[in-house]
């Protein structure tokens, strides 16, 4: 798939009643790197150092996944961080939508906002819109997917915004670096600028997973690569570290023309794929407690005690992961389960995911 870029032009001067807080804050995320790297730098082998040709090979592999290998790594990271993280501050903005208030980010100079559906709720309501510099637009709500949580909001006030550049989602990698981002204040009054690390845990069509913690008010705010391009908004936040959501870039991409134009489709709550097993969250290997009588999984043969090793293809290491991974999919799709049995054999069945609230009906 051709990736597609809205690409900056000329910018929106900002205002400089934040700049000490904004240099705190990246002060404060560089040394919370090197900390959380502190176990790679204690494992570092002291080596010549690398051609320039070989680090920047090695750098390539570590913005897809790879770990930093030594302190070089770190400081390149930090750096690109850095860089990274004023241009996103700029361009990450605040919403108000009558009571609620949420997250978004401007994607183009004329002031298209990417946020998500329940933060809009429906077209043409007014929004207020604050700019990091603190200062305050008007806007209005644009179009809304009800089944996957996207939605736009146009800024009326003229002007040139300060705004970042959207890569297509649907190449990205498991394991590569990203970037969330909520704005100030939002349901905690005063909050600094919050900007959080993580990887990308599973990439479907209609949704991301990635274990960068998101709280209430960051939902709207985009989720980036680790060069800043916008590759998703958060969307839900889940009770674990590893069960945050959010709407993948592809799908604004492919409806902008509709969500400029205010239209409204999709059914709120989507479908429902449904495999039927329960699974111990406490247990480190994914064995199977529970099987829903008349599900897809009693359909496909699976059986309680059977371990869950991967799930079309994809390795499994927690019922969370598991979760996030049937969400991925549609009622209908047939997918291939491996499973270790309680007596050790190793079997792959084929298993037709439904749609819960049909299973409910009957």
């Amino acid at each position: 798939m051709k990736q597609r870029t809205f690409l900056p032009s000329s910018i929106l001067p900002a205002g400089s009643s934040r700049s000490n807080l904004t240099a705190s804050f990246l002060n404060f995320l560089a040394v919370c790197g090197l900390i959380l790297c502190m176990p790679l730098l204690a494992n570092a082998q002291e080596n010549a150092n690398p051609s320039s040709v070989q680090r920047t090979a090695h750098f390539s592999e570590i913005l897809t996944g790879d770990a930093p290998h030594d302190v070089a790594d770190l400081r390149s990271m930090e750096k690109l961080i850095q860089q990274v993280t004023q241009k996103a501050l700029d361009a990450t903005v605040g919403v108000v939508v009558g009571p609620a208030q949420g997250s978004g980010v401007v994607v183009s100079e004329d002031g298209l906002i990417l946020t998500a559906g329940h933060v809009i709720g429906k077209p043409g309501r007014e929004v207020t819109v604050i700019l990091n510099d603190g200062s305050r637009v008007k806007g209005v709500t644009l179009g809304t997917d009800r089944s996957i949580d996207s939605g736009a909001i146009q800024i009326t006030t003229p002007g040139k915004y300060k705004h970042l550049p959207v890569r297509a989602s649907s190449n990205l990698k498991d394991g590569e670096w990203v970037l969330v981002m909520g704005h100030a204040g939002g349901i905690v009054r005063d909050r600094r600028p919050a900007l959080r690390l993580g990887r990308v845990l599973a990439n479907g069509r209609d949704v991301i997973a990635t274990d960068a913690t998101l709280v209430g008010g960051d939902s709207g705010g985009p989720l980036l690569d680790i060069q800043g391009n916008v590759i998703g908004i958060n969307s839900r936040i889940g009770n674990r570290i590893t069960a945050n959501l959010h709407v993948p870039s592809t799908q604004y991409l492919e409806n902008l023309d509709r969500l400029r134009s205010s239209e409204v489709w999709g059914r709120l709550g989507g479908t429902q794929p449904y495999l039927g097993v329960r699974c111990d969250s406490d247990r480190q290997e994914v064995v199977v407690t529970r099987v829903t009588p008349g599900s897809p999984a009693a359909n496909a043969g699976i059986q309680e005690g059977d371990q869950i090793l991967r799930f079309n293809n994809r390795e499994i290491d927690s019922f969370d992961s598991l979760k996030l991974m049937v969400n991925q999919y549609s009622p209908g799709d047939r997918i291939s389960v491996r499973i270790r049995r309680s007596s050790g054999n190793v079997i792959t069945l084929e298993v037709e995911l439904t749609d819960r609230r049909q299973l409910d009906r009957e």
